[in-house]
């Protein structure tokens, strides 16, 4: 055939011949099959019968010549000369033998079926997926398409929709001719994903770049639903370095709300040839894929990326008849691996304001502008510079006014849909499935867009006050004494991993408890006995999860893992959860399980809750979460901390219980410390240390307790770390570690406020020290001086 390719016929190589889309397809068919990437079957025509369409209608010199000097900031000049070239291509006959060929590549499809097939009929220019400009979604596809005639008219279509008014003013922007650009056809067997799932996957992570992951989204039904942003998929995070060794290192999922199926329509003709269908309640409670296909999804990712040498933006589809899993398009990502990164930029809320609408954060920004409220895109031109776009949901129809947007805000979307893929392209903010944003936010109010704040975006009445810190990305000086951080928040951890340092020297566990479980975890397990307003709310965190057990179980380990993952394999160094009573009685349900204390600073806490019959269950469920963490998901560089140990024999009572639950010391590498923040720990460090392999010094609450000083009360100051009797304990837990050859580390404040404490340290023959972030090259130079002097 001279017009026609079959997708085994085809390679990269292949590019200036069916463009970017078809020459993937078909380099994955004949190069990937093997290590079990499936393409379904199909044919592309070449940029040659794109040209012969044009010559054989006499419509090359007419198009060209109409956008010539064509103003695509003009949106009325642009839509005008788009319809009437779209009218002639659409109108036009296909040369016969062009025709011919398309029908015989077809016919063969079908024999091999043995039926009449359904396809999907897709366009792939030839200056398409790129590795530097994308082009997704500029021209038009078509599914569920059946039968010679749907195909041929459907063929015209495709071809037209290389001058759709977004696809002409992407091109004018990326700086490409108009009359250089073909449009290659490929035709492919449909899946009958309308009967399970379908979503998009990238092979690094969208939001912060860190390329050891895999980025996976789903919904039911046929995919275009997930690239428009229809729904709000649920979304997986697999870590990719433990995944081939055989773990199961899926590091984060989150329920999204899928509430609409796309299916075959009942009478398919081009054009209206699906529909979508509302999602049942049970549907939008459960996730649309299993762990099983996660996993699979990712190593065909991975074997996708190896192959292409890049990170890569991939479509996927679940066969509901075979249950097979089918990879529909791939294509290079385009945004983060281009970014070159020099500094890390922190935007900083300084203050907080009604919340008008919330959703997925996209991107970590803050911007403020007029909102503009915008339900159609024929109103696209109402948008101003500077202004949010505030709308239910982009698709590429939007692209000629998006620039203008400060900042965008959708009511439906994830964060692979259109709306964020633009605007990490803009580097603006977006806040995507927020539901009702475009009743919620008034037309012409002037809004905060945060995206600063974790996973969850917010729009905030009115102009809130925010500043950008900037942190450059240097090595610094070589310093012998370990530099860690402290991180609180798993959703900066691949970020905060770009820094140079040697790990992480504390990771609270109550923080992830308190922003991503929410509940107590008794309420998780015995909602009998909370009320009823909250066992509805406890409802509706479980969506997804077999009980309270399994949520916490899974939340936990996902929000530990995702710090792991992001400095493996580094130390991480994770700290049992050490909330006080009356902060596990502030969590949903958390009240009828806690006591009432007077000082809980000094009530029940830290070691002695786990063996409490009060918190007991509760404990069971942190090491459950951890057990997997290390043994399921395979990251063994956690090792555990435990807060509050006030005796040696409670030490050895909880490090029993450790051990009934399944976290044995120096079984799997497992690394067991105890935190030096009572002076009895100092003061008996050489038997607290015969059951741990180390010490990390708790600064803030070791001198609460060394100069009875309560750091809740405003009326006592002046007192800090750097009194004398402090450091006489810091020196002797130092001394003790050192001479039994164990771990000391510091994770406390003090290192990261008081350079003279850091000298001290350093000075006392510490380990490591933990810092927050923003002070770890200030103190890298404070720790590679006091070396040097200590050295002279």
């Amino acid at each position: 055939m001279h017009y026609v390719k079959f997708f085994d016929e085809i390679t990269l190589q292949d590019l200036p011949l069916v463009g970017g889309k078809n020459a993937s397809l078909g380099e994955m068919s004949r190069a990937l099959a093997s290590l079990g990437v499936k393409v379904p079957e199909g044919f592309a025509t070449t940029a040659e019968a794109y040209w012969a369409v044009l010559d054989h209608n006499e419509l090359r010199e007419r198009m060209f010549a109409k956008l010539a000097g064509l103003d695509v900031g003009d949106v009325e000049s642009l839509a005008e000369t788009g319809r009437q070239i779209r009218d002639w291509l659409t109108h036009a006959t296909l040369p016969p033998r062009l025709e011919e060929e398309i029908l015989a590549a077809y016919q063969r499809l079908c024999e091999a079926a043995g039926r009449t097939l359904e396809v999907a009929v897709r366009s792939s220019a030839t200056a398409e997926d790129l590795p530097t400009a994308s082009f997704a979604g500029q021209q038009e596809t078509y599914l569920n398409i059946r039968g010679a005639e749907n195909l041929l008219v459907t063929c015209k279509r495709v071809f037209a929709s290389l001058f759709t008014d977004r696809a002409i003013a992407y091109r004018t922007h990326q700086g490409f001719a108009h009359d250089k650009v073909a449009l290659s056809i490929g035709v492919q067997r449909m899946v009958r994903s309308d009967l399970a799932a379908s979503g998009v996957m990238f092979t690094l992570d969208t939001e912060s770049g860190f390329r050891d992951a895999v980025l996976i989204t789903a919904a039911y039904g046929l995919g275009e639903n997930v690239v428009q942003g229809a729904v709000n998929p649920d979304e997986f995070l697999v870590f990719k370095p433990l995944l081939e060794q055989g773990f199961r290192p899926i590091i984060k999922r989150q329920l999204g709300s899928k509430a609409l199926r796309m299916i075959y329509a009942s009478d398919p003709q081009p054009g209206r040839s699906t529909r979508n269908v509302e999602t049942s309640p049970e549907e939008r409670a459960c996730f649309s894929v299993t762990d099983e296909e996660v996993l699979e999804l990712a190593r065909q990712a991975v074997a996708i990326e190896r192959h292409y040498g890049r990170p890569m933006d991939i479509e996927w589809a679940k066969d509901g008849i075979s249950n097979e899993l089918y990879v529909l398009q791939a294509r290079p990502e385009t945004v983060q691996s281009q970014r070159r990164i020099t500094a890390i930029e922190h935007y900083i809320l300084q203050g907080h304001g009604e919340v008008l609408a919330r959703g997925k954060a996209v991107g970590q920004k803050i911007a403020a502008g007029r909102a503009r409220v915008i339900l159609h895109v024929r109103d696209m031109d109402r948008l101003q510079d500077g202004e949010v776009l505030v709308t239910d949901m982009t698709d590429p129809d939007w692209e000629p006014v998006m620039k203008r947007a400060a900042a965008i805000v959708t009511n439906r979307g994830g964060r692979t849909c259109h709306a964020a893929i633009v605007a990490r392209e803009l580097g603006i903010p977006a806040v995507v499935g927020c539901g009702e944003a475009t009743q919620r936010i008034p037309d012409g109010q002037e809004v905060t867009v945060s995206c600063a704040e974790g996973d969850a975006g917010h729009v905030f009445r009115g102009y809130i006050p925010y500043r950008v810190a900037q942190q450059p990305l240097r090595e610094g000086a070589t310093t012998r004494t370990k530099l860690y951080l402290n991180v609180a928040r798993p959703e900066q951890a691949f970020e905060l991993a770009l820094l140079p340092a040697d790990g992480v020297g504390l990771a609270r566990m109550e923080f992830i408890i308190m922003r991503h479980i929410q509940a107590h975890p008794n309420a998780l397990l015995h909602p009998e006995r909370v009320d009823e307003n909250t066992r509805r709310q406890i409802e509706v965190l479980l969506r997804g999860y077999q009980d309270g057990a399994d949520y916490f179980i899974h939340k936990l380990a996902e929000g530990v893992a995702q710090i792991a993952a992001a400095f493996w394999p580094r130390p991480v160094i994770v700290r049992f959860s050490d909330f006080k009573s009356n902060e596990y009685a502030a969590l949903l349900g958390g009240a009828p399980f806690e006591p009432r204390e007077e000082n809980p600073m000094l009530g029940l806490r830290g070691a002695a809750r786990y063996y409490h019959s009060g918190y007991a269950e509760g404990f069971a469920l942190e090491c459950a979460a951890l057990k997997r963490v290390r043994e399921v998901m395979g990251l063994t560089n956690v090792a555990l901390l435990l807060p509050f140990v006030r005796t040696v024999a409670e030490a050895r009572e909880v490090i029993a219980l450790l051990e009934r639950h399944g976290l044995r010391r120096g079984e799997h590498e497992l690394k067991l410390y105890i935190m030096c923040e009572i002076p009895a720990n100092a003061l008996l460090a050489h038997d607290f240390l015969t059951v741990c392999d180390g010490f990390s010094i708790g600064s803030n609450d070791l001198t609460q307790l060394t100069l009875g000083v309560d750091r809740d009360s405003g009326l006592l100051t002046g007192f800090d770390e750097r009194d004398p009797a402090v450091l006489a304990l810091m020196r002797m837990a130092i001394s003790a570690c050192r001479k039994e050859g164990k771990y000391i580390g510091i994770c406390g404040q003090a290192p990261s406020d008081f350079p003279e404490i850091t000298r001290f340290l350093v000075e006392a023959g510490i380990g490591s020290i933990s810092l927050n972030p923003d002070s770890l090259f200030a103190m890298r130079e404070v720790v590679a001086a006091a070396e040097s002097a200590a050295q002279r």
